[in-house]
């Protein structure tokens, strides 16, 4: 009974020292995050599309959270655009930032690839454009029809993957989850305030400048 009273004592320092580093403290820290003037509010249908993105589970494959130069690997180096900052985030709720890469960074998406046509075919058969792709395809986003109707978006594909004497169509869930993707965008410049909002472990390599990581 006498050592159960330090134990007790013990844990509750440990659980209060935790909240105060992991919570208390960076909240603290970004309470003065103000979303850059570039980046404009989610529409309603991006903000429909942004939850077809979650239903279908894309953030188990896709991170949305580009690394800085001082990780394992450099992503704008790779193209996927400089090291993400707390005001990037400022319109999402909650934060889709991933942990797995079996595809690639989905941050700035929209700034490599900003074609409505390529996105609805990649969705439809990523095999019609990356014939390695492990991406599952998404049919049920996607109709059969006969004939067109006024208003129907047709999905281009490659003549073997044409259902015969039937036309691809995107129903509206497909529409609103390529809408939430080209919002994807965050490839304006920063500021070296919000560069340093980053967690401090990883250090910028010798000589590079901000100009690399897209700061002001």
């Amino acid at each position: 009974m006498n050592r159960l009273l330090p134990l007790l004592i013990g844990a509750i320092g440990v659980l209060l020292l935790a909240t105060l580093m992991l919570v208390i403290l960076p909240a603290w820290q970004l309470r003065t995050s103000e979303p850059p003037a570039p980046l404009k509010p989610y529409t309603v249908q991006q903000l429909q599309g942004r939850d077809q993105y979650v239903a279908n589970g894309c953030l188990y494959c896709h991170s949305q959270q580009p690394r800085s130069s001082g990780q394992t690997l450099f992503d704008t180096a790779r193209g996927w655009g400089r090291a993400s900052t707390p005001g990037d985030y400022f319109y999402d709720s909650p934060h889709l930032l991933g942990t797995m890469r079996t595809g690639p960074d989905l941050f700035n998406v929209a700034a490599r690839m900003k074609s409505r046509d390529w996105h609805l075919t990649h969705l439809y058969q990523p095999r019609a454009i990356f014939d390695w792709s492990l991406m599952p395809s998404y049919p049920y986003m996607f109709e059969l029809k006969a004939q067109l109707e006024p208003g129907d978006v047709l999905v281009r594909l490659p003549e073997s993957l044409q259902p015969e004497g039937k036309h691809v169509v995107a129903r509206q869930e497909a529409l609103d989850l390529v809408e939430y993707l080209l919002a994807l965008d965050r490839t304006y410049a920063t500021t070296s305030q919000e560069l340093d909002k980053r967690d401090r472990g990883y250090d910028r390599r010798p000589g590079e400048t901000l100009m690399d990581l897209g700061a002001q």
